[in-house]
């Protein structure tokens, strides 16, 4: 019995998501630094007609004809934001973010760290309504990237951090779906809607007779992302909604039931998510070109909202929100982690590069403003990363009990 529990640990889906962001993190910033280059390069005209180039029909007449840049968006976003619902099904069903003592922490600390990024924002690129429309773009936070800066601390960083960054990230996403599905949603086709809210019943029905074979959800799941395209809510939210649809069952001290339809599903995404169709997301929208940007182009409201909101809102917001928790006895500090050590996390929390560019593409769609995007989300979240880094790096470890664990 110890051993099948333990080898359930092992193999437990939180493990793999772990070691998969972690490694899927530094890909990314591989692929994000090699679409700098070439977006700087001879060949960046090659680059940008090779996202633009039409590979399908035209879905809906809101998109027009569908290029490389709007299947990988759409498209295979949609699969990753699938993999963002079973995680946060998983997590408040039977895991880390199950009970509301487990939850209270990194609820406070990610709520804070929504809110103050959108007012850091507002209050430096606020004053032009056109552009006021980009609030939430600060308030995500890249678990892949954060993650894998976390990784490359090794033992360093105390399980409990990267617990308690991972299940931030998490409940970060849930507001960042919500942001999405109710700021960035032009006019609804109700018909469509009405659809997608059909085949997702259908989908809780097979949950509701214990339908466990995973290809009814996934043709159901297919459907329902056609539909909410056509709806003109962002496609994206079809995944985490099927997500939820997905049989998830129980286990005593091993949460991750492997016959599970959801346990199934989740290990069959984590590897393609974090190897490949992260990667391509930052590939395919990260590369903008510094030619002629000068310093008061990085210092114009947009980028510098963005780099501001990012870099100063995330730690000011997390780390001021776990200090007063501990402080009024609301919950308790993650174990054997210094205060310094906590608030390097928060600063890696600051790393918004995969939502915060695909939350960007939403509010703004002039190629000027599209490249502000990218640059205020680069500057910010390499400014968190180096200096939540550094700040890890360099702390002292907490060796006594400090509390509580997360």
């Amino acid at each position: 019995m110890i051993e099948t529990i333990k080898q359930r640990a092992k193999n437990s889906a939180l493990r793999a998501f772990l070691s998969s962001e972690a490694a899927g993190g530094i890909l990314l910033m591989a692929a994000a630094a090699l679409a700098m280059i070439i977006a700087n390069s001879a060949i960046a005209e090659n680059y940008n007609d090779f996202l633009h180039l039409v590979i399908g029909p035209e879905l809906t007449p809101k998109l027009g004809p569908m290029t490389v840049h709007l299947w990988i968006n759409d498209g295979l976003m949609a699969i990753f934001f699938l993999l963002v619902g079973l995680e946060i099904k998983r997590e408040f069903v039977d895991g880390h973010l199950s009970t509301w003592a487990d939850r209270t922490l990194p609820m406070l600390a990610a709520a804070a760290g929504m809110a103050v990024p959108a007012f850091v924002y507002l209050a430096v690129a606020g004053g032009d309504p056109a552009l006021q429309r980009g609030w939430a773009i600060p308030a995500a936070t890249d678990i892949a990237f954060a993650i894998g800066v976390l990784a490359l601390l090794g033992s360093r960083a105390p399980a409990s951090l990267k617990l308690f960054l991972t299940t931030v990230a998490i409940v970060d996403d849930m507001g960042a779906v919500a942001i999405i599905a109710l700021f960035y949603t032009a006019e609804l086709n109700i018909v469509a809607l009405a659809a997608a809210g059909g085949i997702w019943v259908a989908m809780m029905l097979l949950n509701r007779f214990r339908v466990n074979a995973l290809w009814p959800y996934l043709i159901l799941a297919a459907l329902l992302w056609y539909a909410t395209l056509l709806s003109g809510v962002h496609a994206t939210i079809a995944g985490v909604m099927a997500a939820f649809a997905i049989p998830f069952r129980r286990t005593l001290a091993a949460p991750d039931a492997e016959d599970s339809a959801l346990h199934r599903l989740e290990h069959a995404l984590v590897k393609p998510v974090a190897f490949l169709i992260v990667p391509i997301f930052g590939f395919a929208n990260a590369g903008v070109s510094l030619a002629g940007i000068s310093f008061a182009a990085l210092a114009a409201p947009l980028p510098l909202g963005i780099a501001m909101g990012l870099f100063l809102g995330k730690q000011l917001g997390i780390f001021t929100s776990v200090w007063i928790a501990v402080k009024l006895g609301i919950a308790a500090r993650p174990s054997k982690a210094s205060w310094t050590q906590v608030y390097g996390v928060a600063l890696l929390c600051g790393i918004g590069f995969t939502m915060s560019l695909f939350i960007g593409g939403l509010a703004f769609t002039g190629p000027e403003q599209v490249d502000d995007v990218k640059i205020g989300v680069l500057m910010g979240s390499i400014l968190s990363a180096i200096l939540g880094y550094l700040v890890l790096r360099f702390a002292a470890p907490q060796y006594t009990h400090s509390g509580g664990s997360i």
